[in-house]
């Protein structure tokens, strides 16, 4: 199946994008007539026919309409620090949102060594992740935030207060007990998780996450990078709410 990404949508008639209208008309062949299926990362699946094409645009006609497509029970925010190689940043981001994940914040840590992202690339990733892997809702990615900006801020995404917020660390100098995620976190609640760099996050930084009520959790035995720590809590999370 070939899925379609749009928020261009007035009534019952939607536009692809031009690189989306490129794809379907000129990589595909797609014609006045066809059927076409399409998203609008907002939950929401359409049905409809072509009813228009030029050389930058397709015009669709809306014929059905599925409502909170594959809607989930949970909320996941993952925020993360970018690694050095972006490469494998964005792997991270696409496995992600093909495990399902809502909001995705980058965060700029003391030991950082990638300090720029661009965030247009990153939210081009997600978007052909989620139609490759047959989503209607794709992930918000936000703006490289600092990590005590991202604590201090409630305005990110999902309110942190309202949720089961982790911290996840390989330091051993801390006296909290740290709990495996699969045990920690509860089926159907929003759950904020932080992930840091190659570097582990300062020591600092964990105190400080610690005193904002972030609970520390362990992903396993095995010490993993952070894309790959980033992947498995977003793995446990959904596996806990299957």
């Amino acid at each position: 199946m070939i899925l379609f990404y749009t928020n261009n949508i007035k009534g019952d008639i939607a536009e692809l994008p031009q690189e989306e209208a490129m794809h379907c008309v000129k990589t595909l062949r797609k014609k006045v007539g066809d059927d076409i299926q399409f998203v609008d990362g907002q939950g929401n699946w359409y049905h409809g026919k072509i009813i228009g094409t030029g050389k930058k645009a397709v015009s669709i006609g809306i014929e059905k309409v599925i409502s909170a497509h594959n809607q989930r029970n949970h909320y996941l925010h993952i925020a993360i620090a970018p690694t050095k190689n972006i490469n494998r940043f964005e792997w991270f981001l696409e496995k992600a949102t093909e495990f399902g994940i809502d909001e995705i914040t980058p965060l700029l840590c003391f030991h950082s060594e990638r300090k720029t992202i661009r965030n247009d690339r990153l939210e081009k990733v997600v978007v052909a992740a989620m139609k490759q892997s047959l989503k209607a809702y794709v992930p918000k990615v936000n703006p490289l935030t600092s990590f005590k900006d991202f604590l201090k801020s409630a305005d990110i995404g999902e309110s942190q207060s309202e949720s089961q917020k982790f911290i996840a660390h390989c330091q051993d100098d801390f006296l909290e007990e740290k709990v495996h995620l699969k045990n920690a976190t509860n089926e159907g609640e929003k759950v904020t998780i932080l992930i840091g760099p190659e570097g582990d996050f300062s020591s600092n930084e964990i105190e400080l996450a610690l005193s904002q009520n972030f609970q520390p959790i362990s992903l396993g035995k095995e010490r993993l990078r952070t894309e790959t720590a980033g992947l498995a809590a977003c793995h446990i999370v959904n596996l806990v709410n299957s």
